[in-house]
């Protein structure tokens, strides 16, 4: 079970973004993740007229390390580390360490 999974609101722990918060839009398999409005870099591109595309600088988000995020907590506004709970009927669930709260319904 994945401790971060996509449309989580993750805060920024580490690096140049620190302090930034978002949600998770894409994650990748080894171990990176992307997070609207965070790590966003420039990328400079050559337009191409057959496909109607203009050129320029294009600003998009580029993948961050999960070890760098940590999971919201709206309840504290703080960054939390992830549990993982088994239920009476053997359902796993991620949790709040801090306060032991359930995060998905």
């Amino acid at each position: 079970m994945q401790k971060i999974k996509k449309d989580d609101q993750v805060i920024v722990i580490t690096g140049r973004d620190k302090g930034k918060t978002g949600a998770v839009t894409r994650i990748l398999d080894d171990g990176r993740l992307y997070v609207s409005g965070v790590n966003m870099i420039k990328r400079h591109t050559k337009g191409n007229p057959q496909m109607n595309q203009p050129g320029g600088i294009i600003e998009k988000e580029a993948p961050i390390q999960t070890s760098n995020v940590a999971i919201y907590n709206s309840a504290t506004n703080k960054a939390d580390k992830v549990g993982i709970k088994v239920l009476d009927g053997g359902e796993k669930v991620r949790v709040y360490k801090s306060t032991g709260e359930q995060i998905d319904g």
